[in-house]
């Protein structure tokens, strides 16, 4: 997938285009020692006061075709909307919830269970459920505290920072991989 800039960006700014092989940044995977620190502490808690975590991430497609992705503050990269599921939600109620906080999105019919991977990166214990689905944004997001930048973006023009996790979940949807069973 060739990297671009997006077709919409509700962050007033865009990607600048790099040529290939002059990106100097680390790799999302290894991200600054605060959000490694976050997370760590994060998961320390939810380890505490739950036996599994358990969260939601969606390929969120417009009626055009471009997937919907979003820059969180305290990690970085571009990733899929989702979220964790919290006690006494459904795993589709979790997702409707996230779409609506990270981009005002609303699905349009039923979301399509793909897959739940094991997320050993973030811990021992950690499953996503993956969706794909269409949705509609009934307002622009604008960015907040939690969502820095976001918008829809055509597959072959994605922003610079897609995670190895995004990437690879795309192209198992375009059949340019096998599935594989970790985030």
């Amino acid at each position: 997938m060739r990297k671009t800039k997006h077709d919409v960006s509700h962050s007033g700014r865009q990607a600048s285009p790099q040529a290939a092989g002059e990106d100097h940044a680390p790799p999302p995977e290894l991200r600054n020692w605060r959000a490694r620190l976050v997370t760590r502490v994060i998961h320390i808690w939810f380890a505490l006061t739950r036996g599994m975590t358990l969260g939601v991430r969606a390929a969120a497609f417009d009626d055009q075709g471009r997937v919907f992705l979003v820059r969180h503050s305290y990690v970085p990269g571009w990733h899929m909307p989702g979220g964790g599921v919290e006690r006494g939600e459904t795993t589709g109620d979790a997702l409707a919830k996230e779409l609506c906080e990270e981009g005002n999105l609303e699905m349009v019919g039923a979301p399509e269970l793909v897959a739940v991977y094991f997320n050993s990166r973030t811990s021992r214990r950690d499953h996503v459920a993956f969706y794909r689905c269409t949705v509609r944004q009934v307002t622009p997001k604008l960015p907040d505290r939690e969502i820095l930048e976001s918008g829809f973006f055509a597959l072959d023009a994605l922003p610079e920072g897609v995670t190895p996790a995004t990437q690879r979940r795309l192209a198992e949807l375009g059949g340019e991989v096998p599935f594989r069973a970790i985030w």
